[in-house]
């Protein structure tokens, strides 16, 4: 579990995923190419694992956003599981506090 300094959780996605996203209200993509329906959960990351993930699931894409997620604005259960938190249900856009290019500027 985290401590207050990781009161928030991050997810990386493309960037055309996150507006198609905001115009619907809800977020629901997993990992890349996986839907939360598929996967059951969506894949999120503390800062220190975000640049692995970035490496391992999303080389060679561009136009990349970090989604800088609350969990208390979620109605979705979180769980960590291999030290990774898991969003159980989609994400409402208004939990989404703060969106980064990734990488950072």
């Amino acid at each position: 579990m985290p401590d207050a300094a990781d009161a928030t959780i991050l997810h990386l996605t493309e960037r055309a995923l996150w507006d198609a996203s905001r115009a619907r209200g809800v977020y629901e993509m997993s990992t890349r190419g996986r839907t939360l329906q598929e996967e059951g959960f969506v894949h999120c990351s503390t800062a220190a694992q975000l640049p692995g993930v970035a490496e391992a699931f999303y080389a060679g894409l561009d136009d990349l956003v970090v989604l800088v997620v609350d969990p208390a604005l979620l109605d979705a259960e979180v769980r960590y599981e291999g030290g990774f938190p898991h969003v159980y249900g989609p994400i409402p856009v208004n939990a989404v506090v703060e969106v980064r290019a990734w990488p950072g500027e």
